[in-house]
């Protein structure tokens, strides 16, 4: 099976000096590597295939046959690393709690341990715009709220 340490520190090498980051990284038994990138500014199609390229360069199928899908993380996919949550302060976001309770606001603020949400008021409930606070460890996930208007 390949190393998932090699891919990694692969993976790192190549994206140092960028604002690009891993994201999530499975290496299945039958290595098939899924690799997902994001970055503080977009990553495009061409950065996917660059650093497929360089993986797949300092790979040697001769000694273990893989296969290999780098893609960017998705915006409908919830976050799985903190640099995403500082990418999306001040944007829209759905939190899930562990115990089920569900928010949807802007996201204010963001630090290692807890993030802050500004919830919009609601007219129909007369309730009035507040910030709440969660524990990340309190957070099943985050995702974008993706929205067309503007």
């Amino acid at each position: 099976m390949i190393d998932k340490n090699k891919i990694i520190q692969l993976t790192e090498d190549h994206l140092k000096g960028t604002d690009q980051y891993i994201v999530d990284l499975q290496v299945k038994t039958n290595n098939v590597i899924q690799l997902f990138i994001d970055g503080d500014t977009a990553v495009n199609i061409k950065d996917c295939i660059n650093l497929s390229r360089h993986l797949e360069s300092n790979l040697d199928r001769e000694i273990e046959d893989f296969e290999l899908n780098v893609s960017s993380a998705g915006l409908d996919q919830p976050f799985k690393v903190f640099k995403q949550y500082l990418k999306n302060i001040n944007k829209e976001v759905s939190v899930l709690l562990l115990d089920g309770q569900k928010f949807e606001g802007t996201l204010t603020k963001a630090t290692e341990n807890e993030i802050a949400l500004e919830i919009p008021a609601n007219k129909k409930k007369k309730t009035e715009k507040q910030e709440l606070q969660f524990i990340i460890s309190n957070i099943k996930e985050t995702k974008s709220i993706i929205s067309f208007k503007k």
